[in-house]
């Protein structure tokens, strides 16, 4: 499940192992191969907004659900980025749109370069779901970027991220990827807010959109 929220009032983050153990491509994918991707990471994010066990829709809002609204995959916005690691930070409280602050730590800054614009985004541990089996790697890139509220959702949109492996300092980012937290579709969840570092000066029309 592509959800890293929490009903409100529970102690946990929620995260299926369905969508946080799969292994994202690790070697760069040329333009053909990525769209295939994509397609793939679109189809099963459908798929879990259809089923009731993974989806935070209502039952009536299930039933007439068909697809979410997707940017047009654009190549521009899948990048190499250059990983610094933070070896020194401390698990602290995490904001989320509720008063739930569930643990997190900084694991790094991501360098990167768009439309010849450099910008960086930090990535982020979560102490429950670095507990969960399969997810001891994962990373949190909870961002906002100029389109919130203008085509895409207003609270921000999520990656999800794995530690690459030792020894590397570069990770795949695909924008493309990006997907709201569930707190876009239901106010009974929990979800994290981006923090102050991780908003974008610039636009980034990948990945899911909103109307909201």
């Amino acid at each position: 499940m592509k959800f890293l929220c929490a009903l409100a009032g529970a102690g946990l983050l929620l995260s299926g192992s369905s969508s946080l153990a799969q292994t994202h491509p690790t070697q760069h994918l040329d333009s053909v191969a990525h769209r295939a991707s994509i397609a793939r990471f679109q189809k099963e994010l459908n798929q879990e907004f259809s089923s009731p066990k993974e989806s935070p829709l209502s039952a009536a809002e299930r039933q007439a659900f068909k697809s979410l609204p997707y940017y047009p995959v654009n190549y521009r916005y899948y990048v190499v980025a250059r990983l610094v690691r933070d070896s020194t930070s401390q698990m602290l409280p995490m904001v989320t749109t509720t008063a739930r602050q569930p643990l997190g730590r900084k694991y790094g800054d991501l360098f990167f370069t768009i439309a010849g614009q450099p910008l960086k985004l930090t990535v982020y541990q979560v102490q429950n779901i670095m507990g969960q089996p399969g997810n001891s790697d994962y990373l949190l890139l909870s961002f906002a970027d100029l389109t919130n509220g203008h085509g895409s959702y207003g609270g921000g949109r999520i990656i999800d991220l794995r530690i690459p492996a030792a020894g590397s300092n570069t990770m795949l980012l695909d924008f493309n990827r990006a997907y709201n937290p569930s707190c876009a579709y239901n106010a009974r969840y929990s979800c994290p807010v981006p923090p102050p570092e991780n908003r974008l000066s610039v636009a980034i029309p990948a990945g899911v959109r909103s109307d909201h």
